[in-house]
């Protein structure tokens, strides 16, 4: 199983987009870096994230070799408890419902209160998984494994670096 996991970096009128490939949770070794610049990206919109980072995403993903087999979004999926898409939601449609997306959100959005809370380290402050396409439970177990000591797993942390040009 291959996991991509990806982010996206705004500056003025372009992003920078990076993804890591890995196929084993409790690693911190990637298969694959991959990072693209996205120019001309459209403006902010507030509850219409999807329409400024998905095509980001989709130019980032279409740059590897082959599909991974489980997408990991710094994202939600769902935005409410009444399943309102959110960027993952969009990411899975886009690749016709046969990829699965876990978000990781670093910060609470009020109105999901059925996200998953995963705890890790010491940290006090908990990540929200949300998922498509796998069990939420599953998904928020997979982030819990996932390598590293701190809050956010060492590959997600790695991640926010490249795309923000600090690896």
């Amino acid at each position: 199983m291959q996991y991509f996991c990806m982010d996206v970096y705004y500056e003025d009128n372009y992003a920078v987009s990076a993804g890591i490939l890995f196929d084993n949770l409790t690693s911190d070794e990637c298969l694959l870096e991959q990072t693209i610049t996205v120019e001309n990206i459209e403006p902010y919109e507030s509850g219409r994230f999807y329409k400024r980072e998905l095509p980001c995403l989709i130019k980032l993903i279409d740059s590897l070799p082959e599909l991974p087999s489980i997408f990991i979004v710094d994202s939600f999926v769902h935005l409410d408890n009444d399943k309102k898409k959110g960027l993952g939601a969009y990411l899975y449609e886009y690749y016709q419902n046969k990829i699965p997306v876990i978000g990781v959100a670093k910060n609470d959005f009020k109105e999901n209160s059925s996200s998953e809370k995963v705890f890790r380290g010491e940290s006090k402050k908990s990540l929200y998984i949300t998922s498509i396409g796998i069990e939420q439970n599953v998904a928020a177990d997979m982030i819990q494994k996932m390598h590293g000591d701190y809050r956010l797993p060492t590959l997600l942390k790695k991640v926010d670096n490249i795309c923000r040009g600090k690896e």
